[in-house]
């Protein structure tokens, strides 16, 4: 009996619940719930951060001075002229010698000239004699050498195996040294003897000896030239040389 009325409880529901699904499809449209709007779901965007690139910057490899460096006292580094990886600079031109730029002329350069002066070493002497002026000799003295010498004062001169040097005439000194350079030549002149007569303890000399005197005019420069004279020349107590002058008519107007 219990049995049974479960049985036709079971089989009543059944059939509600089918009667309700056949009235909702029936009528097209469900209940909705007035009270609860669905809300869509909101999708926030995903904000992508944009990706900047930094600009690629390759730093200049470094560059070795041009020009020396200098410190802040104006003082030069001895390395700066060099590069970095130590090859050399150019070189700067450096200026000529100042001896050879003074001594251009013509756009052509001059031998140098120095302080040496011309000895018997690297010259050639001459003894003249001459008709005028009378009792007059020449002495001419040319630099065979490679480089400029100067023929300062006058010759220091010896007659024979005399003691004494033959005298200088000092009213000949020229305004400025006679600077011989390859080639060019100085001369003196040689007064033998008074024309008038009045000279003393005349002779017939045989051998002339020759120095050239240094800078300082004490002592001599290098050895002596020496000259056999002409046969029959007459010297006295008057005899005299002048300075070495630049041409032989200088030499010759005393």
């Amino acid at each position: 009996m219990r049995t049974h009325r479960i049985r036709i409880a079971a089989a009543a529901a059944v059939t509600a619940a089918a009667l309700s699904l056949t009235a909702c499809q029936g009528s097209g449209s469900g209940t909705r719930d007035e009270g609860r709007a669905s809300s869509p779901t909101t999708i926030a965007p995903t904000a992508t951060a944009p990706v900047t690139t930094a600009p690629t910057t390759t730093a200049p490899e470094p560059t070795a001075p041009t020009s020396a460096d200098t410190s802040g006292n104006g003082s030069t580094s001895p390395q700066g002229s060099q590069g970095s990886q130590g090859s050399p600079a150019s070189p700067t031109t450096p200026a000529e010698n100042s001896a050879e730029n003074s001594g251009r002329t013509g756009g052509k350069s001059a031998p140098a000239t120095t302080d040496r002066p011309c000895d018997a070493s690297a010259v050639r002497v001459v003894y003249s004699p001459v008709s005028r002026p009378l009792n007059h000799a020449l002495l001419t003295v040319t630099n065979t050498g490679r480089t400029a010498c100067n023929a300062y004062y006058a010759p220091v001169l010896r007659l024979d195996d005399g003691q004494a040097a033959v005298a200088v005439d000092r009213s000949t000194k020229p305004q400025a040294v006679v600077t011989l350079f390859p080639g060019e030549s100085a001369y003196a002149a040689m007064i033998l003897s008074a024309a008038d007569g009045s000279g003393q303890h005349g002779r017939t000399s045989k051998k002339l000896t020759v120095w050239f005197a240094p800078r300082d005019n004490v002592g001599s420069a290098g050895g002596p030239a020496v000259l056999k004279l002409p046969a029959g020349t007459y010297t006295d107590s008057t005899t005299r040389v002048t300075y070495w002058q630049s041409s032989m008519e200088d030499a010759l107007a005393f």
